[in-house]
């Protein structure tokens, strides 16, 4: 039999979720491909979203039109504000997920999409014709043809698992892995290599000691991913926190003859940033303990995630280390931690919508390029998506850049300078994370949504209102004039010092210590000016507006002076110069430069700028040969 539609996206992990879901909503007929329905978006690892930079990409998601905020929102059993005691560029939100309920929230979305179809297959071939991607040859002996192709394929593209010296196929644990669907791609002069990544042990609950460990309780506030969420759906529950001792390590180190990391069978680099429990044993020989994290996996499940405790050793060995501390002294698990490898594609051979330069048609998002985490996967899925819709109709490509957002960053570092081992997503790798904070995304991001037709009118309306009510309380805090006898009785009361002479309010909450909340009670006009502002908002839109309102406040200066660094920059990227060189024939730069901007061709002077290898004097030279 043969399937036409517009989109086909082949997998239905995170990536592929958010790709399904973009280009579907877009109106543009879209098939989702997945082995198994009944666990789409499901959480292989850690069932959480979120944390440092990764938050603020769920966030841009949602303020585009996205869903993983949505759904995160709703399966929540755990919210946290990390960071809280940095400043706001820094802060990030977490929220520890029921993992069963993640599955079905997203099923539900995506039945409710319209333009959206769920096949439940196996794709083993691309089809490509005249260099172009048409379609897929499916294991059931379907053909799916389209106008452009999605590959979201996760860790399955000829997955092997490792536990211990045993080793076995598949793409997660008792899933099997995608044969052939690699090979068919490659073969079209797509570069592939080998990645490894790996998960922790699950424990029965009911074998854990909890008087023994350190309660970590969630933020009381309601906060939420979603600028559409008012409300928990789900109870809250604690985290909890123990540590490794010197027994514990004795009992790994026993293993390590057997480890896979160690006996030379994993030969692919695992995640940097999430090492496994063997790996901090090796790299801080010194250290007598190291922090672990047992999570809930729902509500309603005694299943644990042990956070920090990743590891492809034998089993035995996971399970006798852990028995020396304390709280697990009765330890019983439902399954050991393991190891898995699987193939990957060259990011540098994408340009910035995630189209393949090589295929036309073809798109890449998730860790088939190299990347690590649920939200680096959803990020690069809702922009493939989106890109794969706007291709299918004649629009103009969809891409963001770094002054804009995280996705930006993310995705720049991919095309222009590649990775050598699993790609996570840092504040420090964006230059301008002061504008890009996670307070701010829909004031950056949802009209660029709503522009395309992804985001809808309630999300636009929302940020629009959101915008005037900040906008009237800076006005106020501008014009209001403080006098020094009437609010410096209170000033000490917040930690601050009294006035020397009369000031704006707005000068006065440029103060650390001083906040909009503690300021009101002492500032009778501004306590009505703010209520009257928020007047019929939800309490959770009320905490958006008047955090939102103080950061802007107080970091004025310094969001100036970044927009000020950024624009500079844009001045780069507007200057293209992609098929203006031949970079090979170029002996005024260094043979590095020509063979690094050869294989990467930059669309501009910025990006080509940002790629290892290429100096400031490189870039000086095309400048010059450019006539600027």
């Amino acid at each position: 039999m043969t399937f036409t539609y517009d989109v086909i996206v082949v997998g239905a992990g995170h990536a592929g979720c958010e790709a399904a879901c973009a280009a579907a909503n877009m109106g543009v007929r879209t098939c989702l491909m997945t082995m198994d329905m009944n666990k789409i978006a499901q959480m292989s690892c850690n069932p959480a979203v979120g944390g440092i930079a990764k938050g603020q990409i769920v966030r841009e998601i949602d303020a585009l039109g996205g869903q993983m905020g949505i759904v995160t929102d709703r399966c929540s059993v755990q919210f946290r504000m990390l960071n809280r005691s940095k400043g706001p560029a820094m802060w990030s939100p977490r929220a520890q997920c029921d993992r069963g309920k993640f599955i079905w929230t997203w099923r539900e979305v995506l039945d409710k999409t319209p333009n959206l179809h769920i096949w439940q297959d196996q794709a083993m071939e691309l089809i490509v014709e005249d260099g172009k991607a048409v379609g897929v040859n499916t294991l059931l002996g379907a053909q799916f043809t389209a106008k452009t192709v999605i590959i979201t394929a996760g860790t399955f593209l000829n997955g092997l698992m490792h536990v211990g010296r045993r080793q076995f196929p598949g793409g997660r644990i008792a899933e099997p892995a995608a044969t052939g669907l690699t090979e068919s791609i490659a073969k079209h002069g797509i570069r592939y290599g080998r990645m490894k990544t790996g998960t922790p042990v699950r424990i029965d609950r009911r074998s854990v000691d909890f008087s023994l460990m350190e309660r970590q309780d969630g933020d009381a506030e309601y906060s939420a991913f979603s600028y559409l969420s008012e409300q928990r759906q789900l109870k809250q529950l604690p985290c909890w926190i123990c540590y490794t001792n010197e027994k514990v390590h004795e009992v790994l180190r026993s293993g390590f003859n057997d480890s896979p990391l160690f006996n030379g069978q994993i030969q692919s680099i695992g995640p940097r940033y999430c090492p496994s429990i063997e790996t901090k044993l090796h790299t801080f020989p010194d250290r007598n303990q190291h922090m672990l994290f047992l999570e809930p996996e729902g509500e309603d499940t005694n299943e644990m995630y042990l956070n920090g405790f990743s590891s492809s050793l034998p089993m035995d060995v996971q399970i006798n280390a852990l028995k020396q501390i304390p709280c697990f002294a009765n330890l019983e698990v439902y399954r050991p931690g393991y190891a898995i490898e699987y193939d990957y594609f060259d990011p540098t051979q994408l340009n910035h919508t995630l189209e393949s330069k090589i295929i036309n048609g073809l798109f890449f998002a998730g860790q088939v390029n190299g990347t690590t985490g649920y939200e680096e996967a959803a990020g690069q899925g809702i922009i493939a998506g989106i890109n794969a819709a706007q291709k299918v109709k004649a629009g103009e490509p969809f891409i963001l850049h770094r002054n804009e957002a995280y996705i930006g960053v993310l995705i720049d570092d991919l095309v222009t300078k590649g990775v050598d081992e699993p790609y996570r997503m840092f504040t420090s790798r964006a230059e301008y994370r002061i504008l890009l904070r996670q307070d701010d995304a829909d004031m950056r991001l949802t009209d660029k949504g709503y522009r395309i037709g992804l985001a809808s009118q309630e999300r636009f309306d929302r940020m629009m209102d959101k915008k005037r009510r900040i906008e009237e309380i800076i006005e106020f805090a501008q014009n209001f004039s403080l006098k020094p006898n009437l609010i410096n009785p209170a000033l000490p009361k917040i930690g601050t010092t009294p006035l020397l002479h009369g000031c704006k309010l707005e000068e006065l909450l440029g103060r650390p210590q001083v906040t909009i909340r503690n300021i009101m009670p002492h500032v009778t006009p501004f306590s009505n000016a703010v209520r009257r502002i928020c007047e019929g908002c939800s309490e959770i839109r009320t905490n958006e507006i008047i955090e939102a309102t103080e950061v802007q406040i107080k970091y004025k200066g310094y969001i100036e002076r970044e927009r000020q660094m950024a624009e500079k920059m844009v001045r780069l990227e507007n200057i293209k110069i992609k098929g203006k060189f031949d970079y090979m024939n170029m002996n005024q730069i260094t043979i590095e430069a020509r063979q690094k901007l050869t294989a990467i061709n930059p669309d501009t002077l910025a990006q080509a700028s940002r790629i290892p290898g290429v100096s400031p004097s490189d870039i000086n030279v095309l400048l010059v040969l450019l006539g600027r």
